[in-house]
């Protein structure tokens, strides 16, 4: 398991500073949401965590298990599967073996799919799979970078309760952007707001799980929302 560390780390394309002085420190098997206004920095923060990004200064750092790198898989808002694969084979391309990736397509409940083709099955079947193929590595560290944005309520509902229990069976920690303040309130221990670049809000989220949208929950919710929208 591991701690990620950010120390002063800023990020520029050409003269356009994305990120700047960002200090964060988060906890392993924590579950941390980052959020804000599109174009904020947050989605250029998780490529960064996933070494998908260059630093333009700072430092980025895992601490943890001596002369071991962490497993970093990452989830994006489109499945990203191979059509002309099937289902047990495209999660086969993160697994060990195939008894492995059938494990893991099980725990996402869809093992009568493992021969289909991609484009047999909905949307919500899709990012079920495209997770799937994300824990079949048996991650330390799993970001998601917008994968419920384009499902419809109901099945975005029951991503995030799959996504909750897989979390709490297995401890990798998870780093989670999203647009949805209350997916944020929902599924995070902690909620980043970014703005300009730099975080405005470290807010802790003490709710009991699962969690019920009662008063406490929309405290948090109007307060993440009042600085994103006064930001």
């Amino acid at each position: 398991m591991f701690n990620i560390e950010l120390k002063n780390v800023a990020k520029s394309y050409g003269e356009n500073e994305v990120l700047r002085d960002i200090n964060l420190s988060i906890e392993q098997g924590s579950f941390t949401a980052i959020v804000g206004r599109s174009g904020c920095g947050k989605s250029t923060l998780l490529r960064i965590i996933a070494k998908l990004e260059e630093i333009s200064r700072g430092e980025l750092s895992f601490s943890g298990e001596e002369d071991k790198e962490p497993k970093i898989r990452v989830m994006f808002q489109d499945d990203r599967l191979i059509p002309w694969k099937s289902i047990l084979n495209n999660i086969n391309l993160g697994a060990v073996n195939k008894e492995v990736a059938t494990e893991s397509l099980e725990k996402v409940g869809l093992i009568e799919k493992k021969n289909d083709w991609p484009d047999q099955l909905s949307g919500g079947q899709k990012q079920r799979i495209a997770l799937a193929r994300a824990l079949a590595s048996n991650p330390d560290i799993l970001l998601f970078d917008e994968p419920l944005g384009a499902l419809d309520a109901l099945t975005r509902i029951e991503m995030q309760n799959l996504i909750e229990g897989l979390w709490q069976q297995q401890k990798f920690t998870s780093l989670l952007v999203t647009h949805d303040v209350t997916e944020a309130v929902r599924l995070a221990d902690r909620v980043i707001v970014i703005d300009k670049g730099v975080i405005q809000l470290d807010q802790p989220i003490d709710l009991p799980r699962p969690r019920e949208r009662d008063d406490k929950f929309t405290f948090y919710e109007k307060k993440i929302l009042d600085e994103i929208l006064g930001g």
